[in-house]
C-alpha cells in the first residue's frame, strides 16, 4: 500500500492507546462532520433505485455549480481508479508532487508516466493530471489558467477534492467541454470519509464510459440520503467554509510559534517546513496527536485542522511542552 495519511493504525502499534484516544490531524477530513441525523432504514434494507442515484446527481449539480453530467462513485479514489480504462495507455504527465494513487494507478495499467513541477511541462501528454488545489502543498492554479491547457493535451483531468471550500478555483462549471473531467470527493469537506463518496463530472461521452463501469449500484443507500442531504444544504457549507478558514489562521499561528515555517496548505489542511519531521511526528504522538511526514521531503509535516476546543486545546498543551 502506498503512503497516506490516516494510518492510525501505525500510531497505535508505536505509541499505544486506542483509536478514540488519538487525535488523527494526518489526514485532511474535516474533524466536524456533517450531522448526519437519522438514516431512513429503506436506506440499508433496499437497493438504491435509479431515480434515487438521479436525484443524488442533481444535488451534486447544485453543490458544484454545474449542468454537466455527473456520476456517483465511491469516493474520488474510485474514479481515479478507473482512469486508465477511459482510453487505450499512452502519455500521463501528473503535475507533482502531488497526491500519490495517480503515478501508482496508471503505471500499473501500462501508462508512461511523468512527473513535471510545471503547468506548461503538462503540454502533449495525453492525459495530463492536476490536483487543485493540490495535495500536500496547497499549490493552486487559476480555471483560466486550466482551460489553457486543455487544447494542449488528449484529457485534462483536475482533482478538487480539496475545491470544496474555494468553489472559485472549480472548473465542475466548465466540465462538460470536450475531454475535460473533474473529479470531487464528498468525505473530505463533509468530514464523512467512510462513507466512500465521490463524484466524476464531465463530458457525455466520459460519463457515460464511466457509469458503465461503475455497474447499476455504484454508491450506497445510505451515502445516497446523506449525500443528497449535506449537498443541499447551502447554510452548513457556507458557515464551513468560514470556520476552516478562521482555523487555519488559528493553527498557523499556533504551530509557527514553534519555528517552523508555512509552505502551504488548503483550508483542511497545513504543510509545515520544520527541522525534523519525524522528530516533530513524535512528539505530537507522545501526546496521542497524529501528523503525516513524507519519505521524499524529511522536513515536511503536514497538519489537519483539530475539531472541538478540546483538540485545540490538546493540541496546544502538547506544543507547549
Amino acid at each position: 500500500m502506498r503512503e497516506h495519511g490516516g494510518n492510525l493504525d501505525l500510531a497505535q502499534q508505536r505509541f499505544g492507546g486506542r483509536a478514540e484516544d488519538w487525535i488523527d490531524l494526518s489526514t485532511g477530513i474535516n474533524r466536524l462532520p456533517y450531522p448526519v441525523g437519522e438514516v431512513n432504514s429503506r436506506a440499508w434494507s433496499a437497493l438504491p433505485s435509479r431515480a434515487e442515484i438521479d436525484a443524488l446527481h442533481q444535488a451534486a449539480r447544485q453543490a458544484y455549480r454545474t449542468r454537466a453530467p455527473v456520476v456517483a462513485m465511491g469516493g474520488a479514489q474510485a474514479a481515479i481508479q478507473l482512469l486508465p480504462r477511459l482510453t487505450s495507455p499512452g502519455r500521463a504527465r501528473i503535475l507533482a508532487p502531488t497526491y500519490n494513487e495517480y503515478a501508482g494507478v496508471l503505471s500499473a495499467a501500462g501508462w508512461d508516466v511523468q512527473e513535471v513541477t510545471e503547468l506548461d511541462a503538462l503540454a502533449g501528454a495525453d492525459l495530463a493530471i492536476v490536483v487543485n488545489p493540490n495535495n500536500p502543498d496547497g499549490r493552486r492554479h487559476s480555471p483560466k489558467d486550466l482551460l489553457a491547457l486543455l487544447p494542449r493535451v488528449g484529457r485534462l483531468v483536475i482533482d478538487e477534492s480539496f475545491a470544496d471550500a474555494v468553489p472559485q478555483l472549480s472548473l465542475a462549471p466548465e466540465a462538460d467541454r470536450p475531454e475535460l473531467l473533474v473529479l470531487r470527493s464528498f468525505g473530505k469537506f463533509y468530514g464523512l470519509a467512510g462513507l466512500r463518496l465521490g463524484f466524476a463530472i464531465g463530458n457525455a461521452a466520459d460519463v457515460v464510459k464511466l457509469t458503465a463501469m461503475t455497474g447499476p449500484w455504484p454508491v450506497s443507500g445510505a451515502a445516497i440520503a446523506i449525500g443528497c442531504r449535506a449537498l443541499r444544504d447551502d447554510a452548513w457549507a457556507e458557515a464551513t467554509s468560514a470556520r476552516l478558514a478562521r482555523d487555519c489562521v488559528r493553527l498557523d499561528t499556533m504551530v509557527l510559534s514553534q519555528g517552523w515555517r508555512l509552505v502551504g496548505g488548503t483550508p483542511l489542511f497545513r504543510l509545515y517546513q520544520t527541522p525534523d519531521a519525524l522528530a516533530a511526528q513524535e512528539r505530537l504522538a507522545r501526546g496521542q496527536i497524529w501528523s503525516r511526514v513524507f519519505a521524499q521531503t524529511p522536513a515536511w509535516l503536514r497538519l489537519g485542522l483539530p475539531g472541538s476546543e478540546a483538540e485545540w486545546a490538546r493540541l496546544g498543551e502538547v506544543l507547549a511542552r
